[in-house]
């Protein structure tokens, strides 16, 4: 599959104005898109798929999920109004976001409604809230607390998780070392992996466990903020950030324009065990190979011998994936079904494309054919041409609806957008 990247001609002005009042799907030939105008910026999408903004200048809004009554819950990274978490109820089912309410007072990432609780995380700990028979919180002010004691250095320091069918808990604990490095060596062994660059397992269903309660489920993830288990497959998903640095520690090896291309964004199936090889490896998509960290003696060229998990799936360095999503739902096109959305947060020098949501086919739980940009230009301007404009959004969060539309937060403009077709 090939992504067309040429910009489009912008909308007529008379035509914007009338998209922006009537609130109307727009279309352009010969390639139609659906666009909706919202805060002055034109969101893409797919044609036959409708945008529609349904909260804004709701502070740093992370992830998001949504209840089974469709309540929506969505975690900030930073307070606002001293709260945490914020809720958006359509009290009287007319299809309108009619009321708000926020509480908890720690700022997090995670945020996970099942058919009894609702778990969010702060940056050290998971905690859930108890919902009644109509999936409502029974309590706001008393959390009940699951996991405590999780490092936090400041940095790359989202604690996102995901549930199971058996009642556990799997927590990223992101490294705040960008490739385990002591000056312009890597730490051998790096030892912050006893306590970070990977996945920890821990039970859903006890109260006031600790770090050493819970088992190293997977390592050699730098930060993994899209976590998610996969009914259909019955396993562990998660996409992780690549390492930075190339050029700046080691000019010498890599160019300019091979720091803004490598290494890739990746793509996880895990299984009890795996290493996915941080900090001693990274992974170049341009090779399609696993190459050895400079740090420990790689020269870009020099393949990484040791046994290793592949990526499912590469992407184009830098773009930060912050979520991913299975979609179960039925209002989509068969296409979607059981594929994987990825919500990128950065953006990529090699596309001069980023701040959008792609979208992974998938057949027989394995990814069956090329990614492709499914809900772009977030930015509100092409990244092409920096000067032209200023950033609006950056989406993050990505939660399924019960009548299977899609939603997304945007952590940078405050706002969230339901997708529907």
């Amino acid at each position: 599959m090939t992504i067309n990247f040429k910009i489009k001609n912008r909308l007529p002005f008379l035509t914007t104005m009338v998209c922006a009042v009537l609130f109307i799907q727009c279309k352009t030939e010969p390639k139609p898109v659906a666009k909706t105008v919202i805060n002055e910026t034109i969101l893409k999408a797919p044609d036959g798929f409708s945008v529609a903004e349904i909260g804004k200048d709701l502070g740093a809004v992370r992830h998001l999920t949504v209840a089974k009554n469709g309540d929506i819950y969505a975690n900030r990274s930073v307070l606002k109004d001293g709260k945490a978490i914020i809720l958006l109820k359509d009290s009287n089912n007319d299809g309108t976001i009619d009321e708000q309410q926020q509480f908890a007072e720690l700022p997090g990432t995670g945020i996970l409604a099942t058919d009894d609780y609702l778990y969010a995380s702060s940056n050290s700990a998971v905690f859930r809230y108890q919902l009644n028979e109509n999936h409502e919180i029974v309590d706001t002010n008393s959390p009940e607390k699951l996991v405590d004691g999780l490092i936090d250095m400041g940095m790359d320091n989202a604690k996102p998780f995901t549930i199971d069918n058996n009642d556990n808990l799997y927590v990223t604990i992101g490294s705040w070392n960008d490739a385990c490095r002591d000056d312009n060596s890597g730490m051998m062994p790096c030892t912050l992996l006893d306590s970070a660059g990977g996945i920890w397992k821990f039970k859903a269903n006890m109260l006031n466990q600790t770090f050493a309660d819970g088992s190293r489920y997977a390592t050699g993830l730098k930060n993994a903020v899209g976590i998610n288990w996969n009914a259909k497959t019955n396993s562990l998903f998660a996409t992780d950030h690549g390492r930075g640095g190339l050029h700046n520690f080691y000019p010498d090896v890599f160019t300019q324009k091979q720091d803004g291309e490598l290494p890739a964004e990746t793509l996880y199936e895990l299984k009890e065990g795996d290493d996915a090889g941080w900090p001693k490896t990274y992974y170049d998509h341009f090779k399609n190979s696993r190459l050895l960290a400079p740090e420990y003696g790689g020269d870009g060229e020099q393949i990484a011998e040791e046994n290793f998990i592949k990526p499912i799936a590469a992407f184009p360095a830098h773009l930060a994936p912050n979520d991913l999503l299975f979609y179960t739902g039925d209002m989509f096109p068969e296409k979607y079904k059981n594929g994987a959305f990825i919500a990128f947060h950065n953006q990529s020098s090699e596309l001069k494309k980023g701040f959008f949501v792609a979208f992974v086919p998938f057949k027989d739980g394995k990814p069956s054919g090329d990614w492709e940009i499914f809900l772009d230009n977030f930015a509100g301007f092409d990244l092409a041409n920096p000067s032209e404009g200023t950033l609006k959004h950056r989406p993050c969060g990505l939660a399924q609806g019960p009548d299977g539309a899609l939603y997304v937060c945007d952590d940078f403009g405050g706002s969230i957008f339901k997708v529907t077709y």
